[in-house]
């Protein structure tokens, strides 16, 4: 049997506010697409994403932590799972259907569960005690008018009593109270103020007995406001005098009944002014008071507030820290000032501490979300296009009777990953990085970083390290032609190709990744795309290339790039258009040896269901374009020799091509499959081939014996959906089997050996399930080109837009 173990993880972050939580040991949770993925933010290597967990049917809008071991997640289909890690694994627990809509917020607080969805109701749920139980549903709050977007709950002080607060699209927070040992909420008071919606809520609980419970709200009209809850109390109202007469006491009794209507028959509370607002709660003694004043209104982001966030505190007496995000590009911590706090009106100004991001804003979307990580030392912010930024404080200096310390902070890498579906991934020809193509409109390098463990000995960690092509168009492609050039195609009827910039070769080099030729000392120094342009033009004037990516920092290639720079700095120049198809490119394939590259084209008639073959250096077409088929041509392979071009096609039909003097010539042909051939691929010896089909089918073609033109199929291997990756590990010449991996529609790879000399006999090997694998079709799997005989590294990517490696441990069979 064949073992199996995960590698690297490149997956972005869903676009919703509360798709990720921190767990109090740092595991960071997040959806990416219908996956809930696990990353340690705390690893001292930084090895990135390590497990996704399947089972969710939709994105995945909302992820909490309710305990390093239990994990609440809910998608846009208002189903909601609960997780929790049993020996090490995380198992799915419970599944309910709770909304209608989308699940827009959940929070999780002991053992209740509060989820708000699109349905326009909050549902209050309590956690099963035994694991075979489902959510219970404890109650319904219907938003008469608007969708709750957000929700938080705490305890009010002095209390077991709940306080739940709602951000709702009616631009108001409402406030909801329970009574202690109830788990029944009640309508107490509207919190006016924020003139657009309100996108998230944080509470910081008291920080000494008597303290206030302090809310944070956060709007898209892109302003932060600060509410004390504080227990209302008679002296507030005492005179200065300090007398306790009954007749003073009878004044204020009268005086606070005029202010809130005390009713024992019902908790709640009702607006006094726009300044304060009551609370009614009851005890197990009596009815408790509560104030809920406006603090402060904390201005300085320039467009919506997405996500807030109170630093983990590390002594009672450190200063309180909010951490803010928002769609113009900047996260800002937030703290009071302790120098122009006015005491006699009891307000607090906050000032902005720290400001991280991209001044000006001018990347789209922004952040959506942030969190705190390590205690309170990192900041970190996940972006627009699902990549994350990370910014640590250096430890400070302790804090003084002047004021607190001046903090240090820098920006350090995070993990980043595709968001939408990844329809390619191809290693350089030497295996030493990949470049993967995905429908989000860019393909990215992902390299190997020796990085040394606690042990003193060295591990290749896997990061994105460069984004060379940022495009306007769906990329379908991307070949490496050699470790500084690649081809690739998108929605478009044009291929491209780039050649890798000095600032690529020094990062590659600096890191070790691999050793790469730096003679030429005519490279370019980086590459930017032109105002309403879709090419990458080379810049080569120091001046030009610092107007683009600020001035060359010789530091910036001596460690990874950020998610900021990979979005702006690391682009290669186009070198090559290659034209010649009437439609948009679909399939792009290189010769073994580069001599060749060919392509097809969506087509709906034989006229256009033709392969182009050009020529690597002049970029001239080789002979008359390969006709046959009558459909879409999906897939094209060169043989391991580059005599024979196998191409398959929706049209159900396989075809082969030779090479000849006048270009490639057919010679062979099949159509025994039911429906849509999705892959092809060559045995390392050029002996046999095989066809992955839609009709749960993978075929084995063998050459018969004496009959150069004619192919028949040895084996069919039924496989339970739909086949759509099909790929033959490379064997050295010594080895006594094959292998060969296969991609389903259902997200699984199936491995498969057979021994050498009869092609003809397959026995599955391995299941790698969902939980290694992906969860929605497999678009191409890719076998690295070096590895030892019995361990190798198979890439692939998917519908569910994530790019996986895998190592393979191959157990040769006689």
């Amino acid at each position: 049997m064949s073992r199996v173990e995960a590698v690297y993880t490149a997956a972005s972050t869903n676009r919703y506010f509360q798709a990720a939580d921190i767990s109090p040991s740092g595991i960071v949770a997040f959806g990416s697409g219908n996956l809930v993925a696990l990353w340690n933010a705390e690893d001292p290597l930084d090895r990135g994403v390590y497990e996704t967990l399947p089972g969710h049917e939709a994105p995945v809008s909302c992820v909490r932590f309710k305990t390093d071991d239990t994990l609440v997640s809910a998608d846009a289909k208002g189903v909601i799972r609960l997780w929790n890690k049993l020996n090490e694994q995380w198992q799915s627990r419970a599944v309910h259907q709770g909304h209608q809509g989308s699940v827009a917020s959940l929070v999780a607080y002991g053992e209740l569960v509060i989820t708000g969805a699109s349905d326009s109701t909050v549902k209050v749920w309590r956690i099963p005690a035994n694991a075979k139980d489902s959510l219970s549903e404890v109650q319904t709050i219907s938003m008469r008018k608007g969708f709750p977007i957000s929700l938080a709950v705490a305890e009010l002080p002095g209390t077991k009593s709940l306080l739940l607060a709602v951000g709702s699209t009616d631009r108001n927070i409402h406030l909801w109270t329970s009574s202690e040992g109830t788990a029944q909420f009640v309508q107490a008071a509207v919190l006016a103020g924020h003139e657009d919606w309100v996108k998230s809520l944080a509470f910081r609980p008291p920080e000494s007995e008597g303290g206030a419970l302090i809310l944070a709200s956060g709007s898209q009209d892109a302003n932060i406001r600060l509410w004390n809850i504080e227990p209302f109390t008679k002296t507030t109202f005492a005179p200065s005098g300090g007398s306790t007469s009954e007749v003073t006491d009878e004044l204020l009794d009268a005086f606070e009944a005029s202010l809130v209507n005390l009713e024992e028959s019902e908790d709640g509370g009702r607006q006094i002014s726009l300044k304060r607002h009551i609370l009614t709660v009851k005890t197990q003694q009596s009815s408790q008071l509560y104030s809920v004043t406006f603090d402060a209104l904390l201005v300085g982001h320039e467009a919506g507030v997405t996500s807030l966030s109170w630093r983990p505190q590390a002594t009672p007496t450190a200063t309180p820290t909010l951490l803010s995000t928002s769609t113009d590009s900047s996260l800002i911590l937030w703290s009071p000032s302790t120098v122009l706090t006015s005491s006699n009106d009891g307000t607090t100004l906050w000032i902005n501490r720290q400001r991280f991001g991209d001044v000006g804003g001018q990347r789209l979307g922004g952040f959506v979300g942030g969190l705190w990580a390590r205690g309170g030392s990192d900041a970190m912010a996940w972006g627009w296009n699902g990549g994350w930024r990370r910014w640590r404080c250096r430890t400070p200096e302790p804090e003084t009777s002047q004021g607190p310390a001046l903090e240090e902070w820098s920006e350090v890498g995070a993990i980043t990953g595709h968001r939408a579906p990844v329809h390619s991934v191809a290693w350089s020809p030497g295996g030493e990085y990949l470049i993967s193509a995905s429908l989000d409109q860019t393909t990215r390098i992902h390299g190997a970083i020796p990085t040394t463990a606690s042990d003193g000995s060295s591990v290749p960690v896997w990061h994105e390290i460069a984004r060379p092509q940022v495009h306007g168009y769906d990329l379908i492609n991307a070949v490496f032609l050699d470790p500084l050039r690649f081809v690739s195609i998108a929605d478009e009827k044009v291929a491209r190709v780039f050649e890798a910039p000095r600032e690529f070769v020094e990062i590659v080099n600096n890191l070790n990744i691999a050793t790469l030729d730096t003679s030429e000392e005519n490279r370019p120094r980086a590459a930017a795309v032109p105002p309403l342009g879709l090419s990458n033009k080379a810049l080569t004037d120091a001046s030009a290339v610092a107007e683009v990516n600020g001035d060359v920092d010789d530091a910036r290639t001596r460690r990874r790039p950020f998610e900021g720079e990979l979005a702006a700095v690391t682009l290669w120049p186009e070198i090559e258009k290659v034209f010649g198809h009437g439609y948009e490119s679909i399939a792009l394939e290189v010769s073994n040896y580069k001599q060749y590259i060919a392509t097809a084209c969506k087509a709906t008639s034989a006229e256009h269901a033709v392969v182009r073959v050009y020529e690597t250096q002049t970029w001239q077409p080789v002979g008359t374009p390969l006709a046959g088929h009558n459909l879409t041509v999906t897939r094209i392979v060169f043989s391991p020799d580059d005599s024979l071009i196998l191409t398959v096609s929706r049209d159900r039909t396989w075809r082969l091509f030779e090479r000849s003097e006048d270009g490639f010539v057919p010679v062979a042909a099949d159509k025994s499959h039911g429906r849509i051939i999705w892959d092809c691929a060559w045995a390392p010896d050029g002996d046999v081939f095989a066809t992955a089909s839609r009709d749960k089918t993978v075929k084995v073609w063998r050459r018969v014996d004496g009959e150069d033109k004619k192919w028949t199929a040895v084996a069919t291997i039924q496989v339970k959906s739909a086949a759509t990756a099909v790929a033959f590990a490379p064997r050295p010449a010594d080895s006594k089997s094959r292998t060969l991996a296969v991609g389903l529609e259902s997200g699984e790879i199936l491995l498969f050996a057979s021994p050498r000399e009869t092609p003809s006999q397959w026995t599955c090997t391995s299941t790698i399930d969902t939980r290694l694998a992906h969860v929605d079709q497999i678009h191409r799997l890719a076998w690295r080109p070096t590895g030892n005989h019995d361990v190798q590294q198979l890439a692939s990517c998917g519908e569910d837009g994530t790019l996986k490696l895998l190592t393979v441990h191959i157990a040769d069979t006689e």
